[in-house]
């Protein structure tokens, strides 16, 4: 039983983090902070969790992060994280960030895409937690970039094909549609029900920050710099992201070919979910779970292979994921507290 903590457990990864976490067997939640809560009973909060805890939210303290867990959640946004990590980590408190601010090993990327990076000394023991690629790396790990949710879907798709070099890489889309809780839990005009429902509207395409961690991983299985086109989209929904891909085909292929190739790069992970030819994904399938369903079909026409990736953005974007490193690195069975998950409501 190791004790771990959530900080900053009210936005909308913290409260899917707790909903596994009291569910884990091997886990207690010993510390939940929030600022804008902070006095208030976790389950005054959120009532689903009621007769699970008894916690208190606290004000963050690192002091009390480090003196209380073995390993650390940490919601808390871009800038912020990289202020409070590195103390914890000095205590020797292991961390799963899910903000970006470790998710690169260049602190040129991160300045080029955010702003000044204030620990870039522990980029080089950074691990980016996207366990299908980086499952050795993790489990040694201290301090773990947990993926976004945008290039969790985008590389999962794209990762066999750029490996085995099936595709071309200098005309890559991703096209990408994303539920609202994408954007947060803080009241913003965009996100707003009146001006979400009823419409579908593109956004930062070409300039979201999710493009250079995409461009990091697919270069790496490459071997080579990679540029990609990426094109996200806010859909009315509450969560869930789909990820049509588009790339042109390298060699005389067809849809079982291209299937086979991702089939036998993800046959061994157990929340990959290649489907079988004519079957696309939904992401309503994908809803309340640590999985990527992905689909393919090569279209002869035009040379081009186009493979569809859907995830729940709170779950294998954010949370669940987070809860699959930890598993790693304390040598847990890696779909330890994330099968069976009670349904979203």
């Amino acid at each position: 039983m190791i004790k771990v903590s959530v900080v900053g457990a009210t936005g909308y990864t913290g409260i899917e983090l707790l909903r596994i976490l009291f569910g884990h067997p091997e886990v207690e939640v010993v510390l939940a902070t929030s600022e804008k809560s902070a006095g208030k009973r976790l389950d005054q909060v959120f009532p689903f969790l009621k007769g699970k805890t008894d916690l208190i939210l606290e004000e963050l303290s690192d002091d009390k992060v480090a003196k209380k867990c073995l390993c650390a959640f940490s919601c808390l946004p871009h800038k912020s994280a990289m202020a409070h990590v590195p103390n914890w980590l000095k205590k020797g408190t292991k961390v799963i960030d899910l903000s970006a601010d470790f998710r690169f090993r260049s602190s040129l990327t991160y300045e080029e895409w955010y702003e000044k990076h204030t620990a870039p000394e522990l980029l080089k023991e950074t691990v980016y937690g996207l366990p299908e690629l980086h499952r050795g790396e993790i489990k040694k790990a201290f301090l773990v970039g947990n993926p976004g949710c945008y290039p969790t879907g985008a590389i999962l798709g794209l990762a066999p094909l750029v490996k085995e070099k099936v595709i071309g890489f200098d005309r890559i889309v991703v096209d990408s549609k994303s539920g609202v809780t994408g954007a947060g839990r803080n009241v913003v005009l965009e996100s707003l029900f009146s001006e979400v429902n009823e419409s579908v509207h593109a956004y930062k395409v070409g300039r979201h920050r999710h493009t250079p961690e995409i461009e990091q991983e697919i270069s790496d299985l490459a071997g080579e710099k990679i540029t990609v086109t990426f094109a996200p989209h806010l859909v009315p929904m509450d969560r869930g992201i789909l990820s049509t891909i588009y790339a042109h085909s390298l060699r005389k292929t067809d849809t079982k070919t291209v299937l086979k190739v991702l089939s036998d790069f993800y046959k061994k992970e157990p929340f990959v979910k290649v489907l079988p030819e004519g079957v696309l994904p939904k992401t309503k399938e994908v809803r309340g779970t640590n999985n990527c369903a992905i689909g393919a079909v090569f279209d002869p026409r035009t040379d081009q292979i186009i493979v569809v990736a859907a995830i729940d953005n709170l779950m294998k974007g954010a949370a669940s994921q987070a809860v699959q490193n930890m598993n790693i690195m304390y040598g847990f069975d890696e779909t330890t507290g994330l099968q069976n998950l009670p349904l979203v409501p």
